[in-house]
Parts: structure tokens; sequence; C-alpha cells
């Protein structure tokens, strides 16, 4: 039931993209070639369709330096691609941002299959960082769901191309353990039967270290999708290994709410985001 409730709310929430991001200026650039293309566009992904990174470039007026890497969710069976995806790009570009949202390829069991996307994406990144006024130090990530899980795998696995700066986890899923995991994107990610050295190798509350970056998480109490432990489990890991870390859970909203402004705690959630933004800027000049 509460997968089937899941599915229904990506679908629903997907094709409400918020209309600034709909008219907002992007660049988009096919992954294998690395060239700017003109796909056509869908909300969210049932299927592997062609994979891009589409980049939302700040005024210039506002521009940081600052960038930012979504992942959207989908248990890695599809790319909630709008309200997890695009529609957030306004939001990040007001905060003198520069956003780059990934519509990776689905795993099927084979995790090089995403992960190979996410390097393609950060060299585009790195090989335009200057005429895009983007600092490679300050390039965060950002995550929702199984994207979540991707989001914290990279902020705990990658140094290269890009390390991430910060890291910024919706309802995410961390840990590939069974008992907490959404089994979806496990198996839709490491196969039906992971060894369990590779269990332990992506749930990423076990890959912590003293150079993983500051970190905020967001959930509902009462996620029927994703067990509110995933969250309370690397919020764990990052405050033992000292690692600036913020958990916000709200006492409702279950799962995949996105950028959904009919959510009750959405305007809390933006002031929170932020703030916490602002301060991670100082964290990081000190």
């Amino acid at each position: 039931m509460a997968r089937c409730f899941f599915l229904s709310l990506v679908l629903l929430l997907a094709f409400s993209v918020n209309s600034q991001a709909q008219k907002a200026n992007s660049l988009i650039f096919n992954l294998k070639t690395g060239e700017i293309f003109q796909p056509v566009f869908n909300n969210t992904s049932l299927e592997d369709s062609p994979t891009y990174l589409e980049v939302f470039l700040p005024e210039k007026a506002k521009a940081n330096g600052r960038g930012l890497f979504i992942f959207p969710g989908g248990g890695y069976a599809l790319v909630a691609y709008g309200h997890e995806g695009r529609s957030w790009a306004p939001f990040f570009n007001e905060q003198g941002m520069a956003v780059f949202v990934l519509r990776y390829t689905l795993p099927k069991g084979n995790r090089s299959r995403t992960f190979n996307d996410v390097v393609s994406a950060m060299n585009i990144v790195k090989t335009n960082a200057t005429q895009w006024g983007v600092d490679l130090s300050q390039i965060g990530v950002i995550g929702f769901s199984a994207g979540g899980h991707l989001a914290a795998t990279v902020a705990t696995h990658f140094t290269e191309p890009i390390k991430p700066a910060f890291q910024i986890l919706f309802y995410p899923v961390t840990t590939m353990e069974a008992a907490y995991t959404h089994a979806g994107s496990r198996e839709n990610l490491l196969g039906k039967t992971p060894s369990q050295a590779l269990v332990d190798e992506y749930s990423n509350e076990k890959q912590v270290s003293a150079t993983t970056p500051p970190a905020i998480i967001i959930a509902a109490a009462d996620d029927q999708v994703v067990p509110i432990e995933n969250s309370l489990n690397y919020f764990k890991s990052l405050n033992e290994k000292k690692i600036p870390v913020s958990l916000h859970i709200y006492p409702i909203g279950n799962h995949g709410w996105g950028y959904s402004k009919q959510y009750k705690y959405h305007e809390a959630i933006l002031k929170e985001l932020s703030l916490w933004l602002q301060t991670t800027l100082k964290y990081k000049q000190q």
C-alpha cells in the first residue's frame, strides 16, 4: 500500500512542476558528448530516456560562486525530475547558487550506470566552471529519497572530479541494511542478492569520515516509505565524527513532497535551508 501511495504521489507532484522552473532559462548537456542539446522534456521517467544535465545559472548580481547538484528520487526505478529536480532551481538561484539537475541513468542492478552519469555531470561542470563563475570548492549535493542515497554516496565516497562541499538530504535512503533500507532502492541499485561487503559499502552511515562534508537532513516522522532511522542513523554517524549537521524532522508529511507548495511545512523548510546555507558559508570561510 505504501509503495503504491509513493508512486502515485511521485506521478502527481511530478506533473505539477513549479511554473518558475518551467520558464527559467537553462542549458541542457548530453552526458555522453558533453554538448548542449534539447531533449523532449518530461517531468518524470518510468523507463530509461535520454540522460542529461540541466544547468540553471543565477543572476550575475546574486551569484556567490556556489553550485549545487540535484539528484531527484524515485527508488532508483524512475527519476522524479519535476518536484524533486528542476522545480528547486529558482529557489537555489535566489540563494546565489548555480544549479545542476541530473537526469541519471537508472541502475537496474548495476550501480555503475548511475555513478558514471554523476562523474560525467561533474566533468561538464568542471570544464565550464570558470565561464559560469562557479568555485569548484563550493559545490554541494542535494538528493531526495533514493536521490538522497545518491547524494550521500557522493558525499561519502567521491573526491573526484569534484569533492562535495556540503550535502542536503530530503527524506533520504542512507542505508542498504535490510532492517531499515527501502527495499526497492536497494534491489535496483545493488541487485537482488548483494554481498554483505557491498551492502556495507553503500550503507552511508558506515562510510562517514572526518572529511565528510556538512549536512542538513529533512524528513517527516510519519514517513511510511523510507524508515526515519535512515535519517537518524546518518545524523548520528555525522555527529559522532563531529561533522556539522542539522536534522529537521517534521511531525507529518509522509514521503515525497519535494517542492510541493501544498506541503504544510514548505515555507518553514525554505527558511531553514536559507539560514543553513548562510551558516555553512560562514563555516567554510573559517
